[in-house]
């Protein structure tokens, strides 16, 4: 019996396959997928062992069975996928396929994103792990039609980043190899097609992700917030997530920065790094917050301009308080966040 593994199969969210229409399931207030997120597998799964992913090495339980981002991801053949997206709804804009760290990944991720370029209309992005990839695997993936790269940077500090990613869990990744594979995808796809994820609640301060935020924007680089969520049976599985006004926080700033209203110099932090001062005036804050939109999903963007891999509540529940809000926050939701985004809340000290 063939083995379901990539190129063939791939693994699909939960909410990418309800969209699609290949399970069955409705989302909370009517929140839809607009990316058809695919995730490379192979029946041994990933190489590396970063503390906080569900798809950790060492994470007890089978690797196909194992949930990612607190959802299950069912495995499809290749020829379903691209048969959904083809008759997938309006709203769905783009497609990305997300490596692991196994060294079949590089040339498989290529087999796959050449048929969806042949096969399907729908934009390509990638989310590359830099452990296992060259220089020359970038170039191929740009002449293979990928027109985005997405790079899992995470942590804020290269402290955070070896304790949770690298030698502290003996995991294969290096600060030093994610950045020279960022600056080479940047040089390859140029702005604003390169993107980082980064992830809020690792001990760092809000000073430290601003001033990583600020750096990245800079350069030309777009910033994908996430907050940490515990995966249960990974080795942070009692790690509570961050104070909720500290992450709206670190959303509001990357929106500033980012819309160029602000920048790390103008903003204003006290002895434990939290943001006291955004850098513009009170009454233009207000606007800004009524808005809503700094504390949506952000990620690579559709044909239309908007928000493509909007992820619904891939990292929180979706409750009265949400960390990244797959859709407009209503008047509830807001009177909700400046009633909360200026509160203080020190975060204990943890370690694994």
């Amino acid at each position: 019996m063939k083995k379901e593994q990539s190129p063939d199969y791939a693994k699909m969210s939960q909410a990418s396959a309800i969209s699609l229409g290949l399970t069955r399931g409705r989302m909370y207030r009517g929140a839809v997928n607009r990316c058809v997120n695919l995730l490379v597998h192979y029946p041994e799964g990933c190489a590396a062992n970063c503390a906080y992913c569900g798809l950790a090495r060492k994470r007890p339980g089978s690797y196909r069975d194992k949930s990612f981002i607190h959802v299950q991801w069912p495995i499809f053949h290749m020829s379903q996928i691209i048969d959904a997206i083809n008759s997938a709804p309006s709203y769905v804009m783009r497609t990305c396929i997300s490596m692991i760290t196994n060294g079949k990944c590089p040339k498989d991720t290529l087999a796959m994103t050449r048929l969806l370029k042949n096969k399907t209309s729908l934009p390509i992005s990638l989310l590359i792990s830099p452990t296992i990839l060259k220089k020359e695997d970038l170039v191929k993936m740009k002449d293979t039609g990928a027109d985005k790269i997405g790079i899992a940077i995470d942590l804020a500090t290269p402290e955070l980043f070896d304790r949770y990613r690298g030698k502290g869990v003996s995991g294969p990744h290096k600060w030093e190899q994610y950045w020279e594979t960022l600056e080479a995808a940047l040089d390859l796809f140029a702005p604003p097609n390169v993107g980082v994820h980064l992830m809020v609640g690792m001990g760092e301060t809000e000073r430290q992700m601003v001033s990583l935020m600020d750096r990245l924007w800079r350069m030309g680089i777009v910033n994908h917030l996430f907050s940490f969520f515990a995966e249960q049976g990974s080795k942070l599985a009692n790690r509570p997530q961050p104070p909720w006004p500290t992450y709206l926080r670190v959303q509001l700033a990357r929106y500033l920065i980012e819309e160029e209203l602000s920048s790390l110099d103008k903003m204003v932090f006290d002895q434990h790094g939290h943001i006291i001062d955004f850098g513009i005036s009170p009454v233009q804050l207000k606007q800004v917050i009524n808005l809503g939109t700094p504390f949506m999903t952000t990620g690579c963007l559709g044909p239309d301009g908007e928000v493509a891999c909007n992820r619904p509540f891939g990292n929180c529940l979706p409750d009265e308080r949400q960390w990244n809000y797959p859709y407009p926050p209503n008047e509830e939701e807001l009177a909700l966040i400046h009633e909360n985004i200026f509160e203080i809340q020190e975060e204990s000290a943890r370690s694994l």
